[in-house]
């Protein structure tokens, strides 16, 4: 009983997607708008509850839909992964939103429903224990098989481009409260002012810092998971947003586990390696035209029987205040970046459209936007969200 349109800048190739999808999609209006097209974009806002997107790179294309939305009162969902846009969404349209009632929900994909309401559930768990607040919180990638798309790369490339020309944008993507809705009353390291970005490089840095390849007391080899940058951000927002429920002292990361293996010294070297090399040359023009040759194009991606192989695992392990210890499990059998996106994004969009939600609007986040809800119905997809007590305290 649900009403879906599909809507783009061309005809023939939205005539072809709508013929490919089988019966249930036969008579799902097509409406054509173009990225830039101003007009188009607010009869489309106009003409719907929800507006689910997946233009890339959000930076070039994304904000005349947001900002249509925004004045519509239409709530919004995308899957972008990038931290400026973000920044900027917020900055120009969030009090519109707010008085519009719109929920401009960004980052509803991998990056970053997993790890956003990873660690909401955590929170909200401790707070039911009586546990008290969140402190030194983790994300740990335990499994991760799945492909890279051209347009993920493309974002990449984007936002480089953006950082290498602009010092301010470094600074906001270099810090890591740079989406909080209130920087001046999160932490600042080394002093009261964030840590300063004085070259592209900085940047680079940043991806690594602190999370070099180890091993942990358990034995396992760790490293720095690829999405850490944009995801940590989105989490902080969201505590920021929600009045810091998750604690004064939630101080929050991501790692990827490389396992125990003779192995696993070496794969986390070279992930660590290829990470550096990617993102720093990303930054210059000479390699960054040299890595255009090799990686991905938009449009480009995994095979279908590669996606089908996909999975993903992550465990979120937290410590109190009061010291008891939690561990929230999401995982599921789905390509992560692909399938596992897909029904991540089209559960945030069916939960904007049809769910009693919590009364909040503006550039929110999952886990502010929809929280439980949507957990719940990426469980009904059978996506493991669950969170367990380890402290021997927990009776």
């Amino acid at each position: 009983g649900t009403r879906i349109a599909r809507a783009g800048r061309s005809q023939a190739k939205l005539d072809a997607v709508r013929a490919g999808l089988g019966p249930g999609a036969k008579d799902w209006p097509i409406l054509i708008a173009d990225a830039n097209d101003e007009q188009a974009l607010t009869e489309l806002a106009s003409s719907t509850t929800v507006v689910v997107t997946t233009v890339g790179p959000y930076a070039k294309f994304g904000m005349p839909l947001v900002a249509a939305c925004a004045a519509a009162g239409t709530h919004y969902a995308d899957l972008t992964g990038e931290v400026l846009f973000v920044r900027r969404s917020a900055d120009s349209y969030h009090e519109e939103a707010e008085r519009t009632g719109a929920k401009i929900v960004h980052a509803c994909g991998f990056d970053s429903i997993p790890s956003d309401l990873g660690v909401l559930l955590t929170a909200e768990r401790a707070a039911a224990d009586g546990a008290g607040e969140l402190g030194q919180t983790t994300l740990y990638v335990r499994r991760l098989r799945g492909g890279f798309s051209g347009g993920t790369i493309d974002s990449m490339r984007t936002q480089a481009i953006e950082t290498r020309s602009s010092p301010a944008d470094r600074q906001i993507v270099a810090d890591p409260y740079g989406l909080s809705p209130d920087r001046a009353a999160e932490p600042s390291r080394g002093g009261t002012k964030p840590a300063k970005a004085t070259s592209p490089l900085d940047v680079v840095k940043g991806v690594v810092k602190g999370l070099p390849v180890r091993r942990t007391a358990d034995g396992h080899w760790t490293g720095p998971f690829v999405m850490a940058a944009f995801n940590t951000r989105i989490v902080r927002r969201s505590n920021a947003l929600l009045g810091h429920a998750y604690g004064r002292s939630f101080r929050y990361q991501e790692i990827m586990d490389f396992g125990t293996s003779a192995k696993a010294p070496a794969m986390a070297t070279a992930m660590t390696a290829g990470l550096l090399g990617v993102a720093g040359g990303m930054q210059l023009p000479p390699t960054r035209a040299l890595l255009d040759r090799v990686l991905p194009k938009p449009g480009e991606g995994p095979s279908v029987e590669d996606q089908q192989r996909g999975a993903f695992r992550m465990e979120i392990e937290s410590t109190t205040t009061t010291g008891a210890r939690y561990r929230t499990t999401v995982a599921a059998k789905a390509d992560p970046g692909y399938s596992g996106t897909a029904i991540m994004l089209g559960q945030a969009g069916l939960c904007l459209a049809l769910d009693s939600l919590p009364d909040r609007a503006g550039v929110i986040t999952p886990a502010v936007a929809m929280g439980d809800v949507l957990a719940q119905r990426l469980r009904d997809q059978d996506f493991t969200l669950t969170t367990d007590r380890l402290d021997a305290s927990a009776g």
